[in-house]
C-alpha cells in the first residue's frame, strides 16, 4: 500500500467513526438543511437535469429532495453500481420503484438509461476538504463519471464532521465546484465553493 492509499484509509476509518457517533436527530437535522441549501441552489442555477446518490445508511438523506425534485418536473437521474467499478445512471421515476443492486445498494427499477448531460451532480463521500477535495468509499466509481461530465456543476454534501483539512489527492481525484456542510462559513453562508473560496472568509 503507498503512503496516499495508507493515508486515504485510516482517513476513511475516522471519518466513518465520526458519522457513527451522530444521532439520528443531528443527521436528520443536518441533512433538511443540506436539502434547503441543495433546493436553493439548482432553482439558482435553473437546473434541469440532477444526477443524485440515493441515500444509504448514515449518509446525509436527500431523498426528500429529490422526491420535491420529481413533483416539480426536475428530471432525476441516479446511479445503479455494476461490478469492476463501473455504473450506468438511470431516470427516476418514482422514488418508491427501487430494485436492490450488488454491494447493498439499490437502483431505479425498470428505469431508462440516462448518458447525460447533467446541469448539476450530488455526490457523498466519507470526507471534504475546504478546496473541494472528496474521499469517497474506495471504490472508485464516481471518479471517470465525475471526469467524463466537466460541464455538470458537482457538489459534495457532508456532516460537519466530515470537513477535513485536507483530502489526501491523486492525480484522477476530481475537484468539486462546491461543498456543501452545515456550519461551514464562507461569505456565502454555508456553502463552500471550491472555484472562489478563500481562507480568510471561513472560521
Amino acid at each position: 500500500m503507498n503512503k496516499i492509499h495508507e493515508q486515504k484509509a485510516l482517513l476513511r476509518s475516522a471519518m466513518e467513526a465520526g458519522r457513527q457517533r451522530l444521532s439520528r436527530s443531528e443527521r436528520e437535522h443536518y441533512s433538511s438543511q443540506i436539502c434547503q441549501v441543495l433546493w436553493d441552489l439548482i432553482r439558482s442555477r435553473d437546473a434541469r437535469v440532477v444526477h443524485s446518490y440515493l441515500t444509504m445508511g448514515r449518509e446525509v438523506n436527500v431523498l426528500p429532495l429529490l422526491q420535491r425534485l420529481l413533483d416539480t418536473g426536475i428530471t432525476v437521474v441516479a446511479p445503479k453500481t455494476l461490478r469492476k467499478r463501473q455504473m450506468t445512471n438511470l431516470v427516476v421515476q418514482s422514488m418508491q420503484c427501487m430494485e436492490p443492486g450488488v454491494f447493498g445498494t439499490y437502483h431505479p427499477k425498470d428505469a431508462v438509461e440516462y448518458p447525460g448531460p447533467y446541469d448539476l451532480i450530488i455526490v457523498a463521500g466519507l470526507a471534504f476538504d475546504r478546496v473541494g477535495y472528496r474521499l469517497g468509499y474506495g471504490g472508485g466509481y464516481y471518479d471517470t463519471f465525475l471526469a467524463d461530465h466537466p460541464h455538470a456543476w458537482k457538489v459534495g454534501v457532508g456532516y460537519p464532521c466530515q470537513l477535513h483539512d485536507q483530502v489526501p489527492v491523486e492525480a484522477h481525484d476530481i475537484r468539486l465546484d462546491q461543498v456543501i456542510i452545515p456550519g461551514l462559513r464562507t461569505a456565502s453562508g454555508n456553502v463552500l465553493n471550491s472555484k472562489e473560496d478563500d481562507p480568510s472568509d471561513q472560521v
